[in-house]
């Protein structure tokens, strides 16, 4: 059976919105979660806080403000209108802020973990012998974090494919443009098209299967507990 051109549309725009979200998440949450490996205090537990709002913040809250932070009457909302010449809500950038924010966690969090396993004594030897920070972390932090990085990446970018409330409040529902899978899911059940809400559905289940099955057989080398 065929996909509709709404179902490529679609999946093509998933798997475009959780590929930079990915990169964008291991850019923005390897210094991150590096810094809060290394710091303690009450800022670093604020930090971690806010990182962490997601997993219990109902997907609605967190899309109806970042929904009016990007609107067009906002200090946000006219600067990028200005620098781009299209609103920002209600697009694909939109989505793409939103599901950085709503997709840290998992990723911070594993390699945050990583990080505060390395033993210090490592690090030390290895300032012992010269090597700067950036090259103790290139030569030692990154091959010794590396089932991490690839356990982060997974779980933001598979995250990021199942994402609904937030993509819904911040993108709505437009075919082509910000219609990903879960939104186009959510659209065939409520026109009554259950044969495609049907293949949409099962192919997030066999996705979803497939990749935590993989994650939880790699869970006792990586010595990470893969959690929702």
């Amino acid at each position: 059976m065929s996909l509709s051109n709404t179902e490529i549309d679609a999946i093509y725009l998933t798997i475009a919105l959780a590929s930079i979200t990915t990169v964008l998440l291991l850019i923005l949450g390897t210094p991150l979660a590096w810094w809060l490996s290394r710091r303690r205090g009450n800022v670093p537990a604020l930090l971690e806080a806010v990182v962490a709002m997601p997993l219990i913040l109902p997907p609605t809250v967190l899309g109806f403000y970042l929904l009016l932070l990007f609107a067009p009457n906002t200090f946000l909302g006219r600067f990028w209108q200005e620098l781009t010449g299209s609103q920002l809500a209600f697009s694909f950038s939109a989505l793409v802020i939103g599901s950085v924010i709503y997709s840290l966690p998992f990723v911070v969090q594993p390699l945050q973990t990583a990080f505060e396993r390395i033993p210090q004594n490592l690090l030390q030897a290895a300032a012992t012998l010269g090597a700067r920070p950036l090259d103790q972390f290139r030569s030692l932090v990154l091959p010794l974090s590396r089932r991490s990085f690839i356990t982060a990446a997974s779980l933001g970018f598979a995250h990021t494919v199942g994402e609904f409330g937030v993509v819904l409040m911040i993108g709505g529902n437009i075919p082509g443009e910000t219609q990903v899978l879960s939104i186009a899911l959510y659209d065939s059940v409520e026109s009554l098209r259950f044969t495609e809400a049907h293949r949409l559905a099962g192919a997030l289940v066999v996705f979803s299967l497939g990749l935590l099955f993989l994650l939880y057989r790699r869970d006792r080398q990586s010595g990470w507990r893969v959690r929702a």
